[in-house]
């Protein structure tokens, strides 16, 4: 083994023998084998995969020949999952934008046929209930055709809100109120069955429930709705939780028949009454009007007494 040492500003190497063990030797003659072997195998394989790509490459035209069919179905299967995932964004963007839009307007159409049913029974005395069937038939299409449960469900639980309106707001007969409460009551309950995990949705189509079932009389029926509502912990924070307990609490009030007491009569006159005889007509003066002309002998004047009662004045000479 060499030494460089440094003596006067010279360097000497000095050769020092070192004696290794026969066991150290091996090693490090193995270790010098698997670098030199590793890099070989490294620079083999690279030198292997360059000629496979380039006979591959060489290969290639021929390889498409003979596959050319399954290139093909390849090559549309691609084509068609890019369309798919191409319709389903433009249906979340484009179509479902449009769906709300509608489903605003219907509600819109909901809120100015109650308006149009105040105004008419105020101003004309008119019955004009009928004009909430029209929306409330296009929000049950409009449920059909969309896509989308939650909008589907909200739209079911409007309609039937809707055909109920109608029945408070008009004058019909029984059975007319009979059917279209339970057109209202089948609305919610398909509303539940397209989002029973929802407890927004789920807890207004089950009160709904409750209400149709309470408006056909059917009290206890109305009554477990209400309580399976209340008591749920999954339906908790929910406002139909809030309004089903507000409902138990004020339902028996609901039940009993309301009889009005009849109206009072009418108070007699006590208008006076005018003479025929222009003789008896009291001595009054009549109000002033401003828009008639003025009537001297409407004023009460005295009659003058006589010259001949005056009086005497002694002052003054006889004629």
């Amino acid at each position: 083994m060499k030494i460089l040492t440094e003596k006067n500003g010279y360097c000497k190497i000095k050769q020092i023998p070192i004696q290794l063990r026969p066991s150290s030797v091996k090693h490090i003659m193995r270790l010098i084998y698997d670098l030199t072997e590793k890099e070989m195998k490294s620079d083999h394989r690279h030198e292997l995969k360059t000629n496979v790509l380039a006979d591959w490459l060489s290969h290639m035209p021929e390889w498409a020949k003979e596959n050319l069919i399954t290139i093909i179905i390849v090559v549309v299967l691609i084509i068609a999952v890019a369309a798919f995932y191409g319709w389903r964004l433009y249906s979340k963007n484009i179509i479902q934008a449009g769906e709300q839009t509608e489903f605003t307007n219907l509600l819109n159409q909901i809120s100015s046929g109650k308006m149009q049913i105040l105004q008419g029974q105020q101003s004309q005395g008119r019955d004009f209930s009928f004009v909430l069937l029209q929306p409330a038939n296009s929000l049950q299409t409009f449920a059909q055709k969309t896509s989308n449960k939650r909008m589907a469900a909200l739209a079911l639980i409007k309609r039937a809100e809707a055909l109920r309106a109608e029945l408070h707001y008009g004058n019909v007969e029984e059975q007319y109120f009979i059917n279209q409460t339970n057109l209202a009551k089948a609305s919610y309950a398909e509303a539940l069955e397209k989002c029973p995990t929802s407890p927004s949705l789920a807890t207004s189509a089950k009160f709904g429930l409750g209400l149709c079932a309470e408006e056909l009389g059917h009290f206890e029926q109305s009554r477990q709705i209400y309580q399976d509502i209340a008591e749920d912990p999954k339906f908790k924070h929910t406002l139909a939780a809030v309004r089903a307990k507000r409902r138990l609490q004020t339902m028996a009030d609901y039940q009993k028949n309301i009889v009005f007491k009849p109206a009072p009569k009418a108070p007699e006159s006590t208008a006076q009454t005018i003479p025929t005889d222009a003789s008896q007509l009291p001595n009054i003066i009549q109000p002033f009007n401003i828009y008639r002309p003025l009537e001297f002998d409407m004023l009460h004047v005295p009659n003058e007494p006589a010259e001949t009662n005056l009086p005497v004045d002694a002052n003054v000479s006889g004629k």
